[in-house]
């Protein structure tokens, strides 16, 4: 398999919804569609910090990351966020999580971040293996409250 992989252009648009839709599928969220344009209008500012690195194969899009930096409390730098990451069902097992996962890593030190770091579902014992292999969970539990 030969992955590029880069950020999303403008012609990735409609690619990238369809791997989208099935992200929020399987995790059984409904989201507005003016949330989903916001989010891709967000990765395509260059204001905004939110960017969506994709692996293409032979033109299609096979995954996803959609990632943010961030000033941190805990270094003197910035902390690299992975919000959400998504492969095709088609293309699991054959290393593109990895090399997206790879990619990021790559990216946030070349750019002097000092961490990355992400969350996934608990019971996601598929990416759990693959988060593993990369590092040990830290044992923090998430908490969110809807405003």
């Amino acid at each position: 398999m030969t992955l590029q992989i880069r950020n999303t252009a403008p012609e990735d648009e409609a690619e990238w919804r369809a791997l989208w839709a099935q992200y929020l599928a399987f995790y059984k969220v409904d989201l507005a569609t003016e949330v989903t344009a916001n989010t891709w209008a967000r990765a395509h500012d260059p204001a905004s910090p939110m960017r969506i690195r994709v692996a293409v194969e032979k033109g299609t899009i096979l995954g996803f990351a959609v990632h943010l930096h961030h000033p941190s409390t805990w270094v003197m730098g910035e902390d690299c966020y992975l919000e959400d990451l998504f492969v095709s069902p088609d293309a699991r097992g054959k290393g593109v999580g990895r090399a997206l996962i790879q990619d990021l890593a790559a990216l946030a030190k070349a750019n002097g971040w000092h961490r990355l770091y992400w969350h996934t579902d608990e019971g996601n014992a598929t990416a759990r293996r693959l988060y593993d292999s990369f590092t040990p969970s830290d044992g923090h539990v998430r908490y969110r409250m809807k405003l």
